[in-house]
């Protein structure tokens, strides 16, 4: 098959973000706590930044009807996904004010901290910035909580896990 080469722009819009699904990320669950009550929002825009200080980014849509509530919170959870829990992160994708299906509780800051996850990082907000349609959100990690297993996949438009190596 013959390679593909394109200049990205409003007609090769497609062709872009198929380009970029390319490349196999994790699945988190970004929570913070509002004045209505906890709010929840699927991403796989998050890395890491810095190690002194403790640093992690991600980056909401500007046109995502959380972006703005997320941009002004002091405070937030980052939840990386275990392989078992696609039916959490799909619920949080659509749901973000329903936490009824799900365990969790208060960490230290507030944020709702969701039960089961693979890790999570309770962040204060350091910075925000604009970047083309969505925000840059950095945190800086108070605290870490991890535990044993495998990880939720997203690549190409389809969920999955790793491979067991022999």
């Amino acid at each position: 098959m013959a390679d593909t080469s394109f200049i990205p722009g409003p007609d090769m819009v497609r062709a872009y973000r198929d380009a970029l699904g390319c490349f196999g990320t994790g699945v988190t669950v970004v929570t913070t706590m509002t004045p209505n009550g906890p709010l929840a929002i699927t991403v796989n825009s998050f890395t890491s930044v810095s190690l002194d200080p403790p640093l992690l980014l991600w980056c909401p849509a500007r046109s995502s009807l959380r972006h703005d509530t997320f941009v002004a919170a002091q405070h937030f959870a980052i939840h990386v996904m275990a392989e078992d829990q696609l039916l959490m992160a799909k619920h949080f994708a659509a749901h973000g004010e329903d936490f009824s299906p799900f365990s969790w509780t208060p960490n230290a800051n507030g944020a709702p901290a969701l039960e089961g996850v693979l890790a999570r990082f309770d962040c204060r907000h350091y910075a925000t910035h604009p970047a083309g349609d969505h925000s840059i959100i950095l945190g800086q990690v108070d605290n870490v909580t991890t535990r044993p297993g495998k990880g939720l996949m997203f690549k190409r438009g389809q969920y999955g896990g790793f491979l067991q190596q022999s």
